[in-house]
């Protein structure tokens, strides 16, 4: 998989650079449209305008002018949840969720977070091996966790520790 770091851009991208900026309520249309792109069982609108509140963190990841992907991220005490991360079909493969991903646990660490957890599709094993390569561990799973095409499917639960 090729990296890219914000000095780098996807192909097709006129040469813009990746960004991240806190995700607007005006960026949602765009959002749902990646959202239902990248996931079998989308998240609505309410879900996401019901995110916008003090303990979230909301990110869009921007090549240029074009918003690519987006995380969101509750905040629990002194613990990162990592809710949703979703890049555009069109700019996977490139490192854009790994950008996107280092910025969002750089943020946590910066606002005092110990760690940051997340839940995976155990069929997931693109995001699986992006959360590995990135440090995070299993600790556990989760049976039944999301919907599936046919009754439920289980999720891995993962941590990353972050140092102070």
């Amino acid at each position: 998989m090729k990296t890219l770091s914000s000095e780098q851009a996807l192909p097709g991208q006129n040469g813009d650079r990746l960004e991240t900026r806190a995700l607007s309520r005006s960026d949602l249309s765009r959002v749902l449209d990646i959202e239902r792109q990248g996931y079998s069982h989308p998240w609505t609108e309410a879900i996401f305008l019901d995110c916008f509140k003090d303990n979230y963190r909301l990110w869009a990841l921007m090549c240029g002018e074009d918003l690519i992907g987006y995380a969101v991220v509750a905040y629990l005490v002194d613990e990162a949840h990592l809710l949703n991360l979703c890049v555009h079909p069109d700019s996977r493969g490139y490192g854009a969720g790994r950008y996107l991903l280092e910025h969002l646990v750089d943020r946590s660490r910066h606002d005092g977070m110990v760690q940051v957890l997340l839940e995976v599709r155990v069929t997931n094993r693109a995001a699986e091996q992006l959360y590995l390569s990135a440090g995070f561990g299993e600790i556990g799973r989760r049976p039944g966790y999301y919907p599936a095409s046919h009754g439920r499917e289980d999720a891995r639960v993962m941590t990353l520790a972050l140092d102070k």
